[in-house]
């Protein structure tokens, strides 16, 4: 009964082409149901997601988000923002490259955090600032999840000596 913040099919892709439009709905309207939830959907997939939005419903509890690592999949934001859910994020964990050219028209919000686990590919620091100032000239909200490492929280959170923890304002209130 307690706002809670959902990370929707965190090891799948609603989106993915095996999931048929019913199937999404389904999903959707578990969602819509249960209005008091902030649930975000992440996809790699936001062609397919604009293609399908228009058979949805998205209730303002439904956040969408593309994982975008580096500049070669920046394209995914060109579809993400034409998405008319009430909240837009992108999601560059793993950031596997520079992002000073990735266009935050109409975003609301960007995660970022460096890969973990076995065979981690590093995160420059430079990365990670050069997207949180991107942020912070358009006006997105940041947070940096983590540095990454041979566990998720081997490098800590901080850059450049602080945590960035930040959220879509006035969106994310009374949800844990």
């Amino acid at each position: 009964r307690q706002p809670r913040r959902v990370f929707v099919n965190s090891m799948s892709d609603v989106f993915h082409a095996h999931f048929s439009l019913e199937m999404v709905q389904s999903v959707f309207a578990i969602m819509n149901r249960a209005w008091w939830h902030q649930f975000q959907v992440l996809t790699k997939r936001p062609e397919r997601a604009l293609r399908l939005a228009e058979h949805l419903c998205w209730s303002d509890n439904i956040w969408i988000g593309t994982s975008i690592e580096n500049m070669e999949v920046a394209r995914r934001a060109d579809y993400l923002r034409r998405i008319s859910a009430h909240v837009r994020f992108i999601s560059a964990e793993p950031l596997l490259g520079p992002l000073g050219d990735l266009d935050l028209t109409d975003i609301h919000w960007v995660i970022g955090g460096g890969e973990s686990g076995v065979g981690h590919r590093p995160c420059l620091p430079e990365w990670a600032t050069g997207l949180r100032d991107r942020c912070l000239d358009a006006g997105v909200a940041f947070f940096w999840k983590q540095w990454g490492g041979h566990t998720p929280k081997a490098g800590g959170r901080e850059l450049e000596g602080e945590e960035w923890s930040e959220y879509p304002v006035s969106l994310a209130q009374g949800v844990r």
